[in-house]
């Protein structure tokens, strides 16, 4: 079992959704239980699962939920550009948001990896 505190990777994914929850702060209010509510859920989903998955025992199940973070991830990337794209969130802050979330994907796939090659050379 591993502290999910120690992760870089799980602080860059709190950040991102510390900024996402900013960055929807003013949709309109018709989107409350659409995109605003995808892109928060999506967002907290990243950073919940690398935490949960350090609560797991055995790197199998923690790569398991580094995946599913990768894919919360890839979903997060696409509803920002989709934001951008209906003039929710300007350009620059869309440049922002997007490399972010490229970092953390980045990070999860490299963690991704390094716990598989230990879970194989177990």
């Amino acid at each position: 079992m591993k502290d999910f505190r120690d992760l870089l990777v799980w602080r860059k994914a709190h950040l991102l959704a510390l900024a996402s929850y900013r960055s929807t702060q003013y949709f309109p209010k018709q989107e409350m239980y659409g995109l605003t509510m995808q892109i928060r859920r999506c967002a907290a989903s990243i950073a919940a699962n690398i935490a949960e998955g350090c609560g797991k025992h055995g790197n199998a199940e923690f790569q398991r939920f580094l995946n599913i973070a990768s894919g919360s991830a890839s979903e997060l990337e696409y509803h920002f550009l989709l934001s951008k794209d209906l003039g929710f969130i300007d350009a620059k802050s869309y440049e922002q948001l997007n490399n972010d979330v490229v970092e953390v994907k980045r990070m999860l796939a490299s963690l991704a990896r390094k716990v598989n090659e230990e879970r194989l050379a177990s």
